[in-house]
């Protein structure tokens, strides 16, 4: 069978071409995430984390907590403690105590430093925008089940080797 590249039109039933496009995806996203690291003077784990703490699917049962951030990672308790040190001196995050139970620490996403994040990360965006533009509502309803449905099958497959 001949090669074929990721733009060749009936690419789109190839898994290997999925692969080649979704590769290149991360490696878009991982160029901005490592830039912003590294511009913050943040670990990219500290970029992750930011993203947990930020994205309301993380946080669908409430606020996220050290806890909840520990298992999302996958990283230990003293890793998530340094992460989370890192996150509060530089002024991303502030830890807050539960109103009803004291016990509980809840992670909060700084409204100044989610601020900069967003201007930061504007580009990404904007050409998110730019692209969603050339789909049609029902087209873009259709990758959005894509990503929904890779991204569960993804959690899945990684579950299964924990």
């Amino acid at each position: 069978m001949p090669s074929r590249s990721p733009d060749t039109p009936d690419a789109g039933s190839d898994l290997f071409a999925y692969a080649v496009l979704l590769r290149a995806l991360n490696r878009e996203l991982n160029r901005a995430t490592l830039d912003f690291a590294h511009r913050q003077g943040l670990h990219t784990t500290d970029v992750h984390a930011l993203a947990v703490i930020m994205d309301p699917s993380a946080s669908a049962d409430g606020p996220v907590t050290p806890t909840r951030l520990r298992e999302e990672l996958g990283l230990t308790s003293g890793a998530i403690t340094a992460c989370l040190d890192r996150l509060q001196r530089s002024g991303h995050v502030s830890r807050v105590r539960d109103t009803t139970d004291r016990r509980v620490v809840h992670l909060v996403y700084n409204p100044d430093a989610r601020a900069l994040a967003r201007e930061y990360f504007s580009p990404l965006a904007r050409a998110t925008e730019s692209a969603r533009d050339r789909f049609t509502p029902d087209q873009l309803g259709t990758i959005a089940d894509f990503l929904r449905a890779l991204n569960a099958e993804l959690a899945a497959a990684h579950e299964g080797q924990t």
